[in-house]
This record gives C-alpha cells, sequence and structure tokens, in this order.
C-alpha cells in the first residue's frame, strides 16, 4: 500500500465523527477548507463519494458507512502497535484531553492531573470542568469522569474508581438552635438543605438504624443546584445537608459541620474512568487511570 492511499482517511474520520469539516479541522489543528480538500481527493482516488453534504448537515454514504467502519478498526490496530511501542518507552507526551465534573474533578481529580502535568514534561494536558455529560467520541475527549450510572457503556471502555460516600451534616450552631436529629423521621422537624434541578429534588439514599436502605425525600427549604453552594449553606447555618464525604470532609474535621444520624452513612453514588472502546488504551491515558486508581484506593477524605 502507498502512504497516498492513506492520506485523506484521518480527515474522513474525523469529519464523519465530528459531524463538520469545522469541527474535525479543530481537532486536527487545520482549516476546513483542508479538511474539505483531503476527503475529495481520497473521493477522486476511490472513486466513490464518502459523504452527502449540505450547507447544514454532513453524513456518511452507504458507502462512506462502511468505509468508516473499516477506516475505525484500522485506524485502532495501528494506535495500539503505537502504543505498544511507546509504552515501552514509559514516557506519556502529545495532548490529553480529560473531562471532569466541576467540583468534584476540582477537589478530588485535578490535584492528580496536575501531578502528573508535572511529572511528565512532554504530555500536554487539557482539562475541562462542567457537570454536562460530553459525548468523548464526538467531542474528542481521550478520557472523561463520570459520576454515576454509565447508560453509553456499549461505546466506552471503564475504570471503576470509586463509590462516592455521603452523610448527613449540619454547622453546630444550627443543631444547638434547633436540636440533634435522632432518627430519620426527625429530619420532618428541621430544615433541610436540597440538591435539585428544574424543579425536581434529588431523593437521599440512606440507611437506618436497623440497617436497610430507603429513599427519603426531602422537603427541603433551601434548594440548590450545585453541591458546592450546599456546603456553604450548611456552613452558614441554613439547616441539614446530605453531602459528600469528599466536600465535607475539612468542614467535619474543622469542626465547622457535624455528622448527625452516623449510621446513615452510605455509598450511593459509583465514580468510573471512561474513555472511547474504539481507541487504545495509550500510555498517556492509561498512567492517568492507573494514577487515579491509587489515589482513590485510599482518599484521605474517607480516612477513618
Amino acid at each position: 500500500m502507498e502512504t497516498a492511499d492513506l492520506q485523506g482517511t484521518v480527515a474522513f474520520v474525523q469529519a464523519v465523527e465530528a459531524g463538520s469539516f469545522t469541527s474535525a479541522g479543530e481537532r486536527l489543528h487545520v482549516t476546513k477548507s483542508a479538511i474539505g480538500k483531503s476527503i475529495a481527493q481520497l473521493e477522486q482516488r476511490l472513486g466513490v463519494r464518502l459523504l452527502n453534504r449540505t450547507t447544514r448537515s454532513l453524513s456518511p454514504t452507504s458507502e462512506g458507512i462502511g468505509y468508516y467502519e473499516a477506516c475505525v478498526r484500522a485506524l485502532a490496530e495501528i494506535e495500539a502497535a503505537q502504543s505498544l511501542l511507546a509504552s515501552r518507552r514509559q514516557v506519556p507526551s502529545g495532548r490529553l484531553r480529560v473531562d471532569v465534573p466541576l467540583a468534584f474533578g476540582r477537589r478530588c481529580v485535578a490535584p492528580v492531573l496536575f501531578e502528573i502535568s508535572r511529572k511528565f514534561p512532554d504530555l500536554t494536558v487539557e482539562i475541562s470542568f462542567n457537570d454536562r455529560r460530553v459525548d468523548l467520541i464526538e467531542e474528542g475527549i481521550d478520557l472523561a469522569i463520570r459520576m454515576g450510572e454509565l447508560d453509553d457503556s456499549l461505546s466506552l471502555a471503564a475504570r471503576r474508581l470509586y463509590a462516592q460516600r455521603s452523610a448527613i451534616c449540619a454547622a453546630p450552631d444550627y443543631l444547638d438552635r434547633h436540636g440533634r436529629p435522632q432518627s430519620v423521621e426527625d429530619l420532618a422537624d428541621h430544615s433541610v438543605i436540597g440538591y435539585g434541578r428544574e424543579g425536581i429534588v434529588r431523593p437521599w439514599v440512606i440507611r437506618h438504624s436497623d440497617g436497610h436502605l430507603a429513599t427519603f425525600v426531602p422537603k427541603a427549604r433551601l434548594v440548590l443546584g450545585h453541591g458546592e453552594p450546599m456546603l456553604d449553606a450548611a456552613l452558614a447555618g441554613c439547616g441539614i445537608a446530605f453531602l459528600p464525604t469528599w466536600l465535607a470532609a475539612d468542614s467535619l474535621k474543622s469542626g465547622d459541620l457535624e455528622m448527625v444520624l452516623s449510621e446513615c452513612l452510605v455509598e450511593n453514588i459509583v465514580v468510573h474512568a471512561v474513555w472511547p472502546v474504539t481507541r487504545a488504551l495509550t500510555p498517556k491515558v492509561r498512567v492517568v487511570v492507573d494514577a487515579l486508581v491509587e489515589h482513590f484506593s485510599a482518599p484521605p477524605w474517607d480516612a477513618a
């Protein structure tokens, strides 16, 4: 096979995955016109139209779909071979795009990524922080941290990192004024800080004193759509909150917050590292996954 036979293949795959020449160009750091020209030359060499183009959309033809699937497999094999060679050097390099949840990512994941960036100067790490569940393939993300169920697991490889635990907490001043609940039923007599979005308050999954798990729907007087403001509200004495230990740990240790109903502490959200199954686990991704697995094996905020 001549080198020319492969020209345009990567541009074609990126155009199909990104849905436009512009987005494909951004991924490959070339212009929109360069992507279009490369794919046009590929179609000319193959003697078949691979893409249907309109002013508003871009989609593969029936021939293009088959060619795309073959190209993805071939490029994955090439990347796997390159990864094997690179792994022997054990020097992660290139660009690594990571997407993480906003608060959890900033507090619990970013420090690990900062250390990796410091350790490997040939690695460029790009971190996006948001609570939107991104499409890794469409948006060109190499690795993401997911909290909760993996609803797109067929397209992703995953590694379990951590099971989040949450605790019922309040400021000592609030508890001194309103009393300390002795049972889940007592929460009905307290001001509750709830997590909610779009008018829906998320229920708490808590453990009763006899050990069984139950869902508790708080009648919240204050509803916030982000964890860190919930922590701020609890510290301000606004009421009782159900907070993950990674968020509340420092305040609990300092005494600014107090845990109530400690037997209710329960693992309620699983955290995974995920990456596209169409891509080999390259050294740059592997070093991050391995570091995260080690970090979350004994997280300091969950220490007894």
